[in-house]
């Protein structure tokens, strides 16, 4: 049988998480319609995520250096699929979401896109105000969150997938470079307003203040996307509160 897409998740230490994220990925999958493919790509994690993967049925690809830009691409490497779905490892799939990512992908005008964001969890209206904001200018913008971002292989490769120069936001670039392909070939990049991805704000818990005042930085100052010391809270992982 065709494997027709192929969901993508970089892990690193996610054995918390990637239980919960596979297995409602497993039911969006099975009501999607269509024949596809889990693919988890250990990046050097030192905790059970590549046995737990394993165990939920995913194929598991290891990367030994720890960036994120480079996971994905990595997983990209291994699929077989003519769509690929970016999904993150502490994320929930809802099946209508997947469904009309991979029905805008057939349809032949759309080379990809990404998903309005949400949260279950409870947070401060400061984290909710952001969140929102982050919506809006992923829609005017066109920009796909990390979390969920979706695209024809055909498009991938013709712009050599994520950077691997940046350690951080690097799906910001390739929502860009992704848009003008398919803008010069007559395809939209679409931003799914409903059903949203449902991701954790975890991170918002786990940044100091240094962290804030380097996350700052990093936004004033793009070049610093490159540098992996400034971005090295990306690839931190605290002592679990999940």
């Amino acid at each position: 049988m065709e494997i027709k897409y192929s969901v993508i998740i970089p892990a690193y230490n996610e054995e918390n998480w990637l239980p919960q994220t596979l297995t409602r990925l497993k039911i969006a999958m099975a009501e999607s319609g269509l024949p596809g493919e889990a693919i988890v790509v250990d990046n050097n994690s030192t905790d059970q995520t590549a046995q737990i993967a394993a165990a939920h049925g995913a194929r598991v690809i290891f990367v030994e250096r720890n960036q994120i830009s480079r996971a994905r691409n990595a997983g990209a490497d291994a699929a077989r699929g003519r769509y690929f779905i970016f999904l993150d490892a502490d994320t929930l799939l809802p099946s209508d979401l997947l469904k009309t990512a991979l029905q805008n992908l057939e349809s032949g005008g759309c080379c990809g896109g990404g998903a309005w964001v949400s949260s279950t969890e409870p947070h401060p209206a400061a984290v909710r105000f952001s969140m929102e904001l982050w919506n809006r200018m992923s829609r005017a913008f066109g920009w796909a969150a990390g979390c969920f971002t979706y695209t024809l292989r055909q498009g991938f490769e013709a712009i050599g997938g994520f950077s691997e120069k940046v350690y951080a936001s690097e799906e910001i670039w390739f929502s860009r470079r992704l848009r003008s392909w398919g803008r010069q070939r007559g395809l939209t990049f679409r931003i799914i307003k409903q059903p949203p991805i449902v991701t954790s704000v975890r991170k918002i818990n786990w940044f100091t203040p240094r962290q804030a005042v380097l996350l700052i930085i990093i936004m004033l100052f793009p070049l610093a996307l490159r540098s992996r010391w400034l971005c090295s809270f990306w690839y931190v992982r605290p002592v679990q509160k999940d």
